[in-house]
Parts: structure tokens; sequence; C-alpha cells
């Protein structure tokens, strides 16, 4: 016998890891520690700083524990802090920044450089370069999930524009990526916010309203988009965590819910791609992308990185 057992699923000690993105003046570093108080309670959270004690500005506010996290930025270091934060027994670990890990000085970037140099720096290697740096960002991943406390990561993102082909005219349209919203990039590895629990994309126009990247339909009431991220979402989220039914801000409608408008989005896109091909596709839905709300533009965008990396598989590596 293996010795492999089933009991009920019952929603109990979830682990929580949150993502927040955003450019200057946005507001992700104030968010993370407005819900990491909340789901904290009386309890200090621990904070994990990588850019230069910026977190102990607002050590006036909220009760929290400070470490700086020095260069070399590379997973193996990260998850030095993280251990160490959670064997202390904190409820709540923000990291701010973890964008270090992938851009910063000895993040992921520079460790595939140094591979790609130590293999000779030939065009014929540059793929292969990138898998042990990748192996150790997934090694990383892995054991984050595994952390008893609760994770908020903060990440850098910066506005990228691509060039696409309408009607024959080259036009200029904010890039498109599976994690990015207005042409907003998260500064990460590209797969990582979907690994969260939930990870959103805050605006310096908008400071700390969420608008979601990955956020399942269970979680959307914690993060209203016309309400900035703050401590009672974060009570609300913890309580959900541990089991309970947090209270509602609204009382249910007794009438069914309507389709999300992104089913009919993505229905829509797919008929275009069977008659159209995917670039022409691909042209007409960012034709509409202004008009289209946060979560359609998520599910669209993780569309067209599936799409993609299935007609190109080798990119599957970077």
């Amino acid at each position: 016998m293996s010795g492999f057992t089933f009991r009920p699923a019952l929603r109990e000690n979830v682990g929580l890891l949150i993502g927040l993105a955003g450019g200057t003046g946005s507001g992700k570093t104030l968010s993370a520690m407005r819900l990491a108080a909340g789901i904290s309670g009386d309890k200090p959270f621990a904070v994990i700083d990588t850019e230069a004690g910026r977190a102990k500005h607002y050590a006036d506010q909220f009760k929290f524990d400070h470490g700086d996290l020095m260069p070399p930025f590379n997973p193996a270091h990260y998850l030095d802090a993280i251990a160490a934060a959670d064997k202390a027994g904190y409820p709540v670990i923000v990291i701010d920044s973890m964008s270090h890990e992938w851009a910063g000085d000895g993040g992921i970037l520079d460790m595939q450089e140094a591979e790609f140099q130590r293999m000779g720096a030939r065009e014929a290697v540059k793929m292969a370069s990138w898998i042990k740096p990748k192996g150790e960002h997934k090694r990383m991943v892995a054991r984050l999930l595994q952390v008893r406390a609760h994770l908020i990561l903060c990440f850098r993102a910066e506005a990228k524009i691509e060039m696409i082909k309408v009607n024959g005219e080259t036009k200029i349209v904010p890039k498109t990526t599976p994690t990015s919203l207005d042409g907003w990039v998260p500064i990460c590895e590209k797969t990582l916010p979907f690994e969260l629990t939930a990870s959103f994309l805050l605006m310096a126009d908008n400071p700390g309203h969420p608008k979601p990247i990955k956020l399942e339909r269970q979680l959307r009431e914690f993060f209203p988009a016309d309400r900035p991220i703050d401590e009672e979402a974060g009570k609300r989220l913890a309580e959900w965590a541990r089991g309970g039914t947090p209270p509602t801000t609204s009382q249910p409608s007794s009438q069914s819910a309507p389709e999300p408008a992104s089913t009919k989005v993505l229905a829509d896109f797919r008929e275009a791609i069977e008659k159209l091909g995917f670039s022409e596709a691909k042209a007409l839905a960012f034709a509409e992308w202004d008009q289209l709300d946060g979560h359609t533009r998520a599910e669209l965008s993780s569309l067209f990185a599936s799409l993609k990396a299935a007609a190109t598989p080798e990119r599957a590596l970077l």
C-alpha cells in the first residue's frame, strides 16, 4: 500500500502570496504595508528591504521589523532572508523589492550573462546559458510555496511599447505581455505573477487602486477597483485564509450574475483568429484595448502569450 490518503477538502490555513507591481508613485510600498498590517493584526510583520532602507520611511505608521538585503540579489540570497524571517515567526513577510531578483546586481539577468560568458559567449549557447539561472529561480519559487508566513512581494514596473501592423499601417501601442496592463510591465521573471495567489498593477495616476494581473473569482470582493488596497482588505483576506467567512462590504444581489465580459471577448478573439489569423486578430483586439476592463485585458494578454508560445516553443525558456 502506498499510504496515500484523501479527506474532504476544507479551506484552512491557506498561505497567501500577493504581488504588487508599479512604477514610481504608484503606492506599491504603502499598499503592501497596509495589506500586511491588516493581515498581521496586532503582531509586527517583517520587511526585507532591497531599496536602501526606504521601507523605514513608514516606521511611524506601521509596526514592523526591518532587514536590509544587500547584493548579490540571487534567488538563494532571497531565500536565506525569507527563511530567517519565517523562522522568527512573523505572520507576514513583505519583500520590497522582488524585482532585484531579476534585474538587480547579481540577479537572474547577471547570472545568465555570467553563464553565457563562461560558456564561450557564442550565439549557439545563448539558450543554454539560461538553464542554470532559470533553474535557481524555479527552486526559489518552489520554496516560497512552502513558507508558513504570508508573503507580499513588491515589484517595480516600467512602461513599454511595441509596433504592430493594422491594415498595413504601423502603429505604436502599449506592449502586451502575459503580465502587462496598459503597457506597464512588472520587472520580474515573466511567469512569477501567475505563481502567486493574486497579483496586481498599481498606477501613479490612481495610487493604491488595484488593477488585476491574476485575481481568482473568490478573491475579487477583497480588492474592488474603486478602492485603494488597505488594512480592511488585509483583515478580510486573513479571515478567508484561515477558513472563516469574511464580512461582505455589500449585499449580494438576488439576481444571477451576468456572464463576464471577458468570456465574450475571448470567444470573439478566437473566432477572429480562425477567420483572419493571429496577427490580424491581435491588431483588432488592440484597437478595442482602451475599452476593455482590467480582468479582460489580463485574460486576453495571457491568451496572447500562450498562443505565441505554442507557435514558437523555443521561446518558453526565455
